[in-house]
């Protein structure tokens, strides 16, 4: 039996239910009650055989609020709590760190990963250069995961499988609810795993949100739209040559139970489930649209990897 702990929760993230309930299955009535409508809503909506992993399960659990701990415990059927997340290093044999407060990231992920953990780590990773140091090694050698679920996103498998059939890609549009920091990297993931170029600089376009103009390497533009306070968001506009699509991205599930199913495999194979220099790449592009958007004015990639 694999046994996951899963330390919870952040300000507005469900994760550390919904990737609990994926994992073990849920009880209707503890779900109901946890707080969570929205993936209460979601997950009662799956077939029983979408739940579960062989041999898996989430078997310890700690948050920060004894409450939240007793509500994650009732509604995902995780058995047992520890008095901190530290006691996970003796408790299990991989944790998940579903968390999004970035700026925590390091404190609690690295001393798992010192003591030989496999660790995933919630978007995004960290945006703090010395960090990403850090964790390089483990990103290299297969024990540590950090990713947005869109990167599996099931509404773009069609555009990855024939990528092709767009041409030369022109123009790509995404917009994402809420900030930059946090809900940017659902779209850069998700877009990353469509487009055959990676992002070279960031420069910002004027407008009262978050809103940067991506210049990717074969010249494409990747104009990306971090909205505010608006409806539910998560869309993908793709312009080529020969084609274009438009993806409005809601299925979660799929998306997270993927995410899970490639951690676990990482954890049992040992071979990293993204290369660590796109994971990386990726909190690049965040550090500079942050810069971009502040200093107002165009950021290089190299400028920000050679600080």
């Amino acid at each position: 039996m694999l046994n996951i702990g899963i330390i919870g929760v952040s300000e507005g993230n469900g994760h550390p239910f919904s990737f609990s309930a994926i994992v073990n299955g849920y009880d209707d009535e503890g779900l109901r009650q946890s707080g969570w409508k929205v993936i209460y809503d979601y997950v009662r909506e799956r077939h029983p055989s979408e739940f579960g992993f062989d041999g898996t399960r989430v078997s310890h659990v700690w948050t920060q609020d004894s409450d939240q701990t007793r509500r994650l415990q009732a509604a995902c059927n995780i058995p047992r709590a520890v008095e901190h997340w530290s006691d996970l290093k003796d408790a299990v044999d991989a944790v998940i760190l579903a968390r999004d407060d970035h700026k925590r990231h390091a404190e609690m992920a690295l001393p798992l990963l010192e003591a030989g953990l496999p660790v995933f780590v919630d978007k995004p990773l960290s945006l703090d250069s010395e960090d990403l140091q850090r964790f390089r090694p483990y990103l290299e050698d297969g024990q540590l995961m950090s990713c947005s679920g869109l990167r599996y996103a099931r509404e773009l498998d069609e555009a990855r499988a024939n990528v092709e059939s767009y041409g030369s890609f022109r123009c790509v549009r995404g917009a994402v609810v809420l900030g930059w920091e946090k809900y940017a990297i659902h779209l850069l993931e998700a877009v990353s795993t469509v487009l055959p170029s990676v992002p070279v600089s960031v420069a910002p376009v004027p407008a009262e949100h978050a809103s940067v103009a991506i210049t990717m390497s074969d010249g494409t533009l990747f104009q990306l739209d971090a909205l505010g306070s608006v409806p539910k968001t998560f869309q993908v506009d793709l312009w080529g040559t020969d084609r274009r699509s438009t993806h409005e991205i809601t299925d979660n599930f799929s998306a997270f139970r993927r995410t899970l199913w490639h951690f676990v495999e990482m954890v049992r194979t040992g071979t990293p489930a993204i290369d660590s220099a796109e994971t990386l790449r990726l909190m690049q592009v965040l550090r500079a649209g942050r810069r971009a958007l502040q200093e107002r004015r165009p950021v290089s990639l190299d400028n920000i990897e050679a600080e």
